[in-house]
């Protein structure tokens, strides 16, 4: 092969300057056309020097050199603007691929792991750009990649960048063809960004050497908060990183040995930015003192002043079997360190405490042991066999992928599996008060007040709906109100207003009847006549949301699911009545606060239920316990024993999963399990594999995952109502939520939604929030499972609706009048 400057094609073009040569890098070979001359003008392209130039690069004392640069272009047409970027990329020596796809850029990628990619982010109809961002960045080997959006110039006033930031990008081009701009910018990636990852790779390299290194090392801030320790530190000292990571050196204890002013002598010295060394006593976790030999150096950095000290600590006590010294480097900011990519590499190393050399010969031998203890035991979660199998793994696996298993392990070891990180929306307060109040269980704050629910006294069948109730006996108006229940836009304020507030007796006679479930349950009519009533009226009317109106909306949601092709190809008619059930009971008693509320209130339920999903717990308790005292409502009277227990766990299960701390790992379950194994299906073209797709819908596993899904998306689908029962329901849960805040001020307890103050709230905002945090991806889901393109229009429409009113900085419900 000749050696020339080259610009790769993916579907798949390959150019060369110089003479013609095959890509030997390309998996498609036998698809790959060749080309001669430059793409861009036309010319021949200048063949270079067969010896690759490398860059040198320094790096504090380390000198690195570089590579030439290797640039991705990605751009679904050629037009004078990737020609642009294709010549400066000849011009620079650069070696430069171009992509048509998304998908042909990712394959690229993960072929070549360039260091600069340009992505055409003008055309949206071609592709998405802020997708391909996203995917480039789920790749490991993307962490150091530069991301150029190359964007139309702006008509009228500039656009925000956050979109792009959010996404993955790090800067943007605006578009602009002439071929020496192009050259210019690229020059500057390459001094600038692309020069500071490229350190930045390198400063992953000495975190490794801090990560392997014998001697214990600790990073603080210069304001001696301690950001890193290393494993033989964790090993010396006994202590855990996540022991001592954000406290000060002075809150770690202190070995009563040292004379009472060394510590003022210390660091009297080194902040002159002087070096001390000599004999210190350091107090280990065991509150055993250790003598070490300690050397601190200060480190000058930004602005000339000290952002780092270097402490040497080396044991010189007997006791301690190890010649090892300790390092404290006190990095200039813990930015710094965590953007660099130490953080996911700091188990990847070596794990000091299964070390044989960095501890005694007794306390690693009795590790070994224990160690072989827990493998030996036969009780073994499905967690732990995931992480033997990829322990087991790693062992042959080469380094780079037993880095990637070790920050595999790394996640799988956190408790919080499923939920996301908080990073870009700390800036809007509408979503952060939805994520606090919805999502915690409130503050830990002791207060004098305590929130003390009414004791309900058991609620018997109010006298004036005793009368025989049964489909023939619904008043002609009610009837006529319910007529169109199977439709998706029936109006249930209309039924709320028919029924003088008592739409879940009605409607759910009607659903209950549809759905065959007294047949089922093998109960009178009569009986589930005064079941409704029963827990109709445990509902409180006075809650301007969370009243049985919201329950016989989410009973109507629920039946509408459970009607949609691939529900039906996935439940069984004992699931299809506990959703019935789950839907019509899911907030029964709900006093119109939320658990965080309760829990900073010290209630009683809060106190009964340990401050773990408050409510849910409540409502499913309270529902078994109104049905089942007395035989004249307990609907469950007559089915074999095995079957309600099954019915029961359905029930409760269900009711749980509308908890909102769990809202992540539901949606992500589903996802994971259902929706992308289907699609998968869909993609190898078995849609006609009708085995696989039951063996999918049915699992016992992915049966429950339905069903949480399926009431989730029923108790929060106003936004997917049509337009004005959408704003309706709106309203009222702002009002509950102003209510809540009202009541937390008055009796000095935490506000968990300050931005719920009904003097200054912006509805608009909240609803916006709440859907684009919540709702949309749920609903995304859902859909592709379900198939409701209605649904997904009314949730664009009201998202639209939402926004012009935001737009038009108004707070209220609704425009105000012309």
């Amino acid at each position: 092969m000749g050696c020339a400057s080259s610009i790769h094609i993916s579907d798949r073009v390959v150019y060369h300057g110089g003479k013609e040569s095959e890509d030997s890098h390309s998996p498609q070979q036998t698809n790959t056309t060749q080309l001669q001359g430059n793409p861009a003008s036309g010319l021949p392209l200048k063949p270079l020097s067969c010896k690759t130039t490398l860059t040198e690069v320094q790096f504090g004392p380390m000198k690195l050199f570089k590579d030439p640069l290797q640039v991705l272009l990605v751009f679904a047409k050629e037009d004078s603007q990737s020609n642009g970027f294709c010549w400066a990329c000849e011009k620079g020596n650069f070696r430069c691929s171009m992509a048509r796809t998304p998908e042909s850029a990712l394959e690229c990628f993960l072929e070549k792991h360039h260091d600069l990619v340009i992505i055409d982010h003008r055309h949206s109809r071609h592709f998405d750009a802020e997708a391909l961002c996203r995917s480039i960045r789920a790749v490991n080997s993307s962490e150091n990649t530069v991301i150029v959006a190359v964007v139309k110039r702006p008509d009228r006033e500039e656009a925000s960048v956050m979109p792009l930031i959010n996404a993955g990008f790090n800067r943007r081009y605006v578009e602009n063809a002439n071929m020496m701009a192009c050259y210019n910018e690229l020059l500057q990636l390459e001094h600038g960004e692309v020069r500071a990852q490229f350190k930045l790779r390198a400063g992953n390299a000495i975190f490794t050497a801090l990560e392997q290194s014998q001697e214990a090392i600790e990073i603080t801030s210069e304001d001696q908060i301690i950001q890193y320790v290393n494993p033989a530190y964790e090993s010396i000292m006994g202590y855990q990183q996540g022991e001592l990571i954000g406290k000060e050196i002075m809150e770690v204890p202190k070995s009563e040995k040292n004379k009472p002013d060394l510590l003022e002598t210390i660091n009297s010295c080194i902040r002159k930015g002087k070096e001390w060394q000599g004999i210190y006593y350091a107090k280990k976790k065991n509150g055993d003192s250790i003598q070490q030999n300690v050397k601190i150096t200060p480190v000058i950095g930004q602005g000339g002043k000290i952002r780092h000290y270097v402490s040497i600590n080396r044991p010189l006590n007997d006791n301690n079997k190890s010649d090892k010294s300790t390092e404290r480097v006190q990095a200039e900011s813990q930015t710094d360190i965590q953007s660099s990519k130490h953080k996911d590499r700091r188990k990847g190393s070596l794990d000091v405490r299964s070390t044989t050399s960095r501890g005694s010969d007794g306390s690693s031998q009795r590790r070994h042991s224990s160690m072989a203890r827990i493998h030996s035991m036969t009780i073994e979660a499905p967690i732990t066999k995931v992480i033997n199998i990829i322990n087991a793994a790693q062992e042959s696996s080469p380094m780079p992928v037993a880095e990637a298993l070790d920050r595999v392990l790394e996640i799988l070891r956190t408790t919080e599996l499923y939920s996301p990180q908080f990073g870009t929306k700390d800036e809007d307060p509408h979503t952060n008060d939805l994520v606090g109040g919805l999502m915690t269980d409130g503050l830990r704050r002791l207060s004098g007040n305590e929130y003390i629910l009414a004791t309900k006294q058991p609620h018997h069948i109010p006298s004036h709906l005793t009368t025989p109730l049964s489909l023939n006996d619904i008043p002609p108006r009610i009837a006529q109100t319910m007529e169109n229940e199977e439709s998706w836009d029936f109006d249930i304020v209309n039924l709320e207003a028919a029924t003088m507030r008592r739409p879940l007796t009605y409607l759910g006679m009607k659903i209950f009847s549809r759905f065959g479930v007294c047949e089922f349950l093998n109960c009178p009519e009569a009986t589930l006549r005064s079941w409704l009533q029963v827990i109709e009226a445990n509902y409180h009317s006075s809650n301007s949301y969370h009243n049985s109106s919201h329950a016989a909306d989410v009973l109507h949601a629920t039946a509408y699911f459970l009607c949609k092709e691939r529900v039906k190809q996935s439940l069984d008619p004992i699931d299809e009545v506990a959703a019935l059930i789950a839907a019509t009971v899911h907030d029964v008693d709900h006093p119109g606060r939320t658990n965080s509320f309760l829990c900073n209130a010290g209630s009683e339920l809060a106190i009964l239920y340990n401050d773990t999903a408050v409510l849910e717990s409540h409502h499913a308790a309270l529902a078994f316990q109104i049905t089942t005292r007395d035989d004249k409502c307990n609907i469950f009277k007559n089915i074999e024993r095995n079957e309600y227990r099954t019915l029961r766990q359905a029930i409760i299960d269900m009711v749980l999963a509308t908890e909102m701390t769990k809202h992540f790992e539901h949606v992500n379950k589903f996802v994971n399990s259902i929706n992308k194994p289907l699609a998968a299906l869909e993609e190898n073209g078995g849609n006609n594999d009708e085995e696989s797709v039951k063996s999918i819908l049915t699992s016992p596993e992915n049966r429950i995952l339905v069903k949480r899904m399926l009431i989730k998306c029923a108790d929060i689908s106003n936004p997917c109502r049509p337009q004005e029962l959408c704003i309706e329901w709106a309203g009222r849960i702002s009002e509950e939520y102003f209510a809540q805040t009202d009541e937390e001020k008055r009796q000095g307890l935490p506000v968990v939604m300050p931005v719920f103050d009904r003097n200054t709230c912006s509805i608009p905002k909240s609803q916006i929030s709440f859907i684009d945090y919540f709702i949309t991806d749920m609903f995304d889901a859902w859909d592709a499972f379900a198939d409701l393109p209605n649904l997904m229009q009314h949730l664009d429409n009201n998202f639209k609706y939402w926004k012009g009113l935001d737009e038009r900085k108004l707070h209220s419900l609704r425009p105000p009048p012309e």
